[in-house]
């Protein structure tokens, strides 16, 4: 059962992109490959800095067979295997099917590193340290005072 959530409160003024959002992320995703999605603490010299990290169960795809972009606000992972010549196969047990997947980044999320280990492949996610922002705002005159001219 899906469940779409709806913007369409007079109290949620200005998420009609997150409504957008979360529809393209619903309709993107047929459950191939498996993927994690976890946080890990990396060391940056002396700073411990928190990072998401993207696991994608990619065996049996090369290196050059596999391709992680960044287009507008997503990333996507794509795997396309070659189809090797000369092979027959009296049984072909193992897919090798193509993919792609898409995860939709939050603004300010920045792309790190993508390694190819063992049949997985991990992409970090550098998460920004949110900043605490409080603005004075100040208080006019009533409605029916004119402006001075």
């Amino acid at each position: 059962m899906t469940r779409m959530v709806q913007f369409n409160s007079p109290f949620l003024l200005g998420f009609d992109e997150m409504e957008r959002l979360l529809e393209q992320v619903a309709k993107g995703s047929d459950g191939y490959p498996p993927y994690n999605v976890e946080e890990v603490t990396r060391l940056e010299g002396e700073t411990p800095k928190r990072v998401l990290r993207i696991t994608l169960a990619v065996a049996g795809f090369a290196r050059d067979e596999l391709s992680v972009t960044v287009e507008d606000n997503q990333l996507v992972i794509r795997g396309r295997k070659r189809e090797e010549e000369g092979r027959v196969y009296l049984y072909r047990g193992i897919a090798a099917r193509q993919f792609q997947r898409a995860f939709v980044l939050a603004e300010g999320i920045d792309v790190g590193a993508a390694r190819l280990d063992n049949g997985l492949l991990a992409i970090d996610l550098i998460r920004p340290e949110p900043s605490k922002l409080v603005r004075q705002i100040e208080i006019g005159g009533g409605v029916s005072s004119a402006p001075a001219t």
